[in-house]
């Protein structure tokens, strides 16, 4: 990339930013109105305390002294009031852009589906939704008009410098130069390894979030030590670059510091001299040494803020490049209306690989019709689940096409195909909430009595009755408190409510122990009535009634028919079968 287009990928990105404040037009005014009023009372003040100190005291002036002080005091209780009044649009403006840029992150998110999330951690998308729009608060605190206010202000001090006394002006240009020599560089290297560490820090709490995440299978396989090594070499990786930002930070704090007090200094020793004799009043050298601390105080503000926009333009691109990744699934924008699916399901020569990897589906096609049960069987890694994750469009073919009732799906919305689906996967994710608020995830809204028949159904309702707050009982995180078959009729129960036309299992019970999934089988086969049912399973002896069952081999229909059928032409349908009853014996 060309430094021009750096430059204008950055004005891209700045742009990008402060598009959040648009909605927010009227405080975004209003702080500057603010601005303005404090800057200007500063700017006054200095000039009134020399006119005092050369006119009213010299010429004692009683009346004039009255109203140089009350003036002076309403000034001061209009700076401190506008003050605050800036500090709480600021922080006000600060928190609902930020809120508005997590809300889009996250609506952005949900957008990029299934096929973002396989390849990017769950930490990566957290450190996107906090760490770095939070770090984004500080872009939004050092805005581009707050610069430009304090930069006027500098300029109109330094001549109000000049206007007052043109030698003390050039006292304090070696302190300037001291700052701006040493400054630029200190600030550069603190920003840099500033960036570096945030990254770090970002790895960090990823890596944190992962080793939270797996604890009980890092229990189960003795790797705890394995693990805290690993958690411990980020951190260590942290803190050396935290130390490093740290060094050039008190550096360049301490330059500050020399220039600034130096100057000070400087023009106390010449003032005080100039004053004695006679080449400038003491009101004069008074509001000379106001105008110069004014001055620096903000100038090294300035300069830092400048630095610090750099870094956080940085962290900015890479919500900016986020933003910008476009969906692998697109909704249509005028999409077909479907209220009610009957549930017959084609896929017509269907083809699909993931990325930058090799086909999974090859030229594949099937048929369900409605109502009918049809279960999906054969070796781990031949695109069974694939099959259910393209339907549900979660991914689009790269060849042919997939129709619900005739009607190609990419042509309806996102809302109208997914409720007329219903998915059950191997493992269930419970919400931490209440037990009747993880069934009402089906349908929002729904009755009291419906959560109730749809529990029943589900065969969960007694169960739930024998928790300690029955329905209101709270469920941990992924609902730990309940065992894997109680979880699943918690899913079940949620598909009830829901009463899609489609069913689609996902290897549902593959996990659960035998008594479990006697249980579970029981009211899968009461969920499956009257629907269409579209099953990827792995033990065959759930799958005996099924009206179709299709063994999918490298990618292709290899054998399809109902048990009897495939059992009698002894292929490898057969095989299989066989192959699990020796296994079981």
């Amino acid at each position: 990339m060309t430094q021009k287009e750096k430059s204008s990928s950055l004005i891209s990105v700045y742009f990008w930013t402060l598009s959040f404040l648009k909605p927010y037009i009227g405080r975004l005014v209003l702080l500057i109105f603010c601005g303005i009023v404090i800057t200007g009372g500063q700017l006054v003040i200095p000039k009134l305390i020399q006119f005092f100190i050369d006119s009213t005291l010299n010429e004692q002036q009683p009346d004039s002294f009255i109203w140089l002080i009350s003036f002076v005091i309403i000034l001061v209780v209009l700076i401190i009031s506008f003050s605050a009044i800036r500090n709480i649009v600021q922080r006000s403006l600060q928190e609902k852009a930020s809120r508005d840029m997590q809300f889009s992150i996250y609506s952005h998110l949900r957008k990029l589906g299934f096929a973002y999330f396989e390849k990017h951690p769950v930490g990566e998308s957290l450190a996107l939704m906090n760490t770095e729009v939070a770090s984004l608060q500080n872009l939004y605190r050092r805005l581009l008009p707050w610069m430009i206010n304090n930069l006027i202000f500098s300029i109109i001090s330094i001549i109000l410098m000049v206007t007052i006394s043109w030698k003390l002006s050039l006292i304090i240009l070696p302190s300037l130069l001291l700052y701006y020599i040493f400054g630029p560089y200190l600030e550069k290297k603190a920003s840099r390894y500033g960036k570096l560490m945030a990254d770090d820090r970002v790895r960090f709490n990823q890596k944190v979030y992962e080793s939270i995440a797996s604890l009980n299978d890092l229990r189960a396989n003795a790797a705890e030590a394995w693990d805290l090594s690993n958690v411990n070499s980020k951190y260590k990786q942290l803190n050396k670059m935290m130390i490093k930002t740290y060094w050039f930070a008190y550096w360049r704090g301490t330059n500050r510091r020399l220039s600034y007090y130096a100057g000070g200094i400087a023009i106390i020793i010449v003032g005080s001299h100039l004053t004695l004799v006679g080449d400038m009043s003491t009101g004069g050298f008074i509001a000379f040494l106001l105008y110069y601390f004014q001055t620096m105080q903000i100038l090294t503000s300035v300069v830092t803020s400048i630095t610090e926009q750099r870094v956080l333009m940085d962290q900015a691109a890479k919500l900016y490049q986020f933003m910008n990744i476009p969906p692998i699934v697109q909704e249509e924008q005028q999409p077909v209306k479907m209220v009610k699916a009957q549930g017959n399901i084609e896929l017509q020569n269907v083809s699909f690989h993931y990325p930058e990897s090799p086909y999974i589906l090859s030229e594949l096609s099937l048929s369900v019709s409605s109502g009918q049960k049809v279960a999906l069987v054969g070796a781990s890694g031949n695109g069974k689940s694939t099959i259910l994750k393209l339907i549900g469009r979660f991914y689009d073919p790269v060849k042919g096409r997939i129709l619900i009732d005739g009607q190609p799906i990419d042509q309806l919305s996102f809302q109208d195909l997914r409720e007329n689906l219903g998915f059950v996967f191997q493992e269930t994710y419970l919400f931490g909430a209440s037990v009747r608020e993880n069934i009402l995830f089906g349908k929002p809204g729904a009755l009291e009595e419906e959560v109730m028949e749809a529990a029943k159904a589900a065969f969960a309702h007694d169960f739930i009755l024998s928790l300690p707050q029955g329905y209101e009982t709270l469920l941990g995180e992924r609902g730990v408190k309940l065992s894997g078959g109680q979880k699943q009729r918690i899913s079940l129960a949620r598909m009830f409510i829901k009463n899609p036309p489609v069913i689609l299992l996902d290897e549902a019970t593959a996990s659960l122990d035998t008594i479990s999934e006697k249980e579970v089988q029981a009211a899968l086969q009461r969920l499956m009535r009257g629907r269409t049912t579209i099953t990827v399973a792995h033990r065959l002896s759930t799958i005996q009634d099924y009206d179709n069952i299709i063994l999918i081999e490298n990618g292709r229909v290899l054998e399809s028919g109902n048990y009897e059928k495939l059992m009698e032409q002894k292929g490898a349908f057969y095989h299989l079968s066989y192959g699990q009853k020796m296994e079981g014996a």
